[in-house]
C-alpha cells in the first residue's frame, strides 16, 4: 500500500466519467437507431428494455417511467392508496419515498431504523399500524435488501400491500434472489448516478400481477388505452427512447459493475480497522450491490475535512431524517421520535465508491481513514 502522506489525485465520491468513457461508442449508436425511428417518448426501444429488466429483476412485468418518484407515486396510486390512507415508510431515506405517498394524496408514517443494519425497524412497525393504513414501503437502503421476509410476515397478518423501494438496488439479491418481484410492485430509479443510471432521467416499476402492469401503463399515458380516450385521470409519466436505449446498453454491464463494487466493499469492510468509524451491518442474508457505502463517525466535519486534505471527497446522503423535514412539519413529529434514524443523519458519510476506483485508490482511502 502507498504511504497516506503522498496525496493522490482527487478521489470523489462518484465519478461517471469512467463508466461512461467505456462505453459512449455503444450509447451513441443506440441512440442513432432512435433518431432513426424518431422513437423519442416510450416506444420500441423502452419495450425492449422493459423486457431486459423484467426478466433481471426475477418479475414478471417492468414498466418504464419518467423517474423514480413518479414510480412509486404509480404504485401507489395502483394500489387504489389515495386520501385518508396511511402508508410506513422507513424514516432513514431519501425523500422521494415519501413523495411518492404524499403525490397519491395519503399520509407517510414514518417508523425508525434499526442501529447497525439502518434498515427499517420490523419491532417497530406494527405500532404504527391502524385502520387507515394501507401498505408497508420497505426500501433497499444503499443498495442493502431490506429484513423482506420479516416485513411480509406484517403485511400478511394485517393484509396490507408491500412495496419494494429498490430505487438503490438494480441487481441486490436477498436470500439468492434478484430484488424487484418479492412484493405487489417494486419501485425503481435510473437516475444517472444509480448503479444501473439512465442518459437522463428515468424510473421503472416491477410487478408479477397482470393487473397491475394494465393499470399502470394507463396512470403513466395520461389514463389511456386508446388514444384520446380516456378513463381515468392520468399523468405523462412515459419514459423516453433515449433513455430506454441508453438503459439496455447499460444492462449488460450491470453485474460486472455491482461485483467490482462488491469487491470495494469488502475491501473497505475487512480492512477499516478505526475504533471512531462504524460500518454498516451486512445480514448473511442480504447480498447488497453497494449504491453507496456509509460510514458513521461522531466528529463527521472533522473527519470530512482531514479527508480533503488527502484529496478525498466523500458525500453526505440525507443530513436530515424524513420524519424532522420541514415539508411534514404538519405531521408533528419531534426530535427523538425515530431516534437512530436521527443518529445515522447527523453521523453518516458516504465513501468513495464506483466501479472504476482502482485497488490503489481504495488502499489509500482505507490507510487515510485507518491513519485518522
Amino acid at each position: 500500500m502507498s504511504d497516506t502522506t503522498q496525496v493522490m489525485s482527487r478521489i470523489p465520491c462518484l465519478d461517471l466519467r469512467g463508466q461512461h468513457d467505456q462505453i459512449k461508442d455503444e450509447i451513441f449508436a443506440a441512440w442513432e437507431k432512435v433518431y432513426e425511428k424518431t422513437a423519442f417518448s416510450g416506444g420500441p426501444f423502452v419495450e425492449e428494455f422493459e423486457k431486459e429488466f423484467a426478466l433481471y429483476s426475477s418479475a414478471k412485468h417492468a414498466i418504464g417511467v419518467s423517474n423514480g418518484t413518479t414510480a412509486l407515486h404509480l404504485a401507489m396510486l395502483a394500489l387504489g392508496i389515495g386520501p385518508g390512507d396511511e402508508v410506513i415508510i422507513p424514516a432513514d431515506t431519501f425523500i422521494a419515498t415519501a413523495w411518492g405517498v404524499s403525490h397519491a394524496g395519503a399520509t407517510p408514517v414514518f417508523v425508525d431504523c434499526t442501529a447497525d443494519t439502518w434498515q427499517i425497524d420490523i419491532t417497530k412497525i406494527e405500532e404504527k399500524i391502524t385502520p387507515r393504513t394501507k401498505a408497508i414501503i420497505g426500501v433497499h437502503l444503499y443498495g442493502q435488501p431490506f429484513d423482506i421476509d420479516g416485513v411480509k410476515a406484517i403485511c400478511k397478518k394485517h393484509n396490507l400491500f408491500m412495496v419494494e423501494d429498490a430505487a438503490q438496488a438494480q441487481g441486490a439479491r436477498y436470500k439468492g434472489t434478484t430484488v424487484g418481484g418479492f412484493g405487489e410492485m417494486a419501485c425503481f430509479s435510473f437516475y444517472p448516478g444509480k448503479n444501473l443510471g439512465a442518459c437522463g432521467e428515468a424510473g421503472g416499476i416491477t410487478t408479477n400481477y397482470d393487473e397491475y402492469k394494465t393499470h399502470l401503463h394507463s396512470l403513466r399515458n395520461h389514463g389511456s388505452t386508446v388514444r384520446y380516450y380516456h378513463d381515468e385521470i392520468g399523468y405523462n409519466y412515459r419514459m423516453g427512447g433515449l433513455e430506454g436505449a441508453s438503459l439496455s446498453v447499460k444492462l449488460k454491464y450491470l453485474e460486472g459493475w455491482n461485483n467490482r463494487r462488491r469487491q470495494i466493499a469488502k475491501k473497505y469492510h475487512s480492512s477499516i480497522s478505526n475504533p471512531k468509524i462504524k460500518l454498516q451491518l451486512q445480514p448473511e442474508w442480504s447480498d447488497s450491490v453497494f449504491h453507496l457505502y456509509v460510514i458513521t463517525t461522531e466528529d463527521r466535519d472533522g473527519l470530512t475535512k482531514y479527508l480533503n486534505e488527502k484529496n478525498i471527497f466523500p458525500a453526505l446522503h440525507y443530513p436530515v431524517s424524513c420524519h424532522l423535514q420541514k415539508a411534514y412539519a404538519h405531521l408533528g413529529y419531534k426530535e427523538g421520535d425515530c431516534p437512530n434514524a436521527e443518529y445515522l443523519a447527523s453521523h453518516c458519510l458516504s465513501l468513495p465508491m464506483y466501479a472504476e476506483l482502482t485497488d490503489e485508490q481504495v488502499h489509500y482511502v482505507i490507510e487515510a481513514l485507518n491513519a485518522y
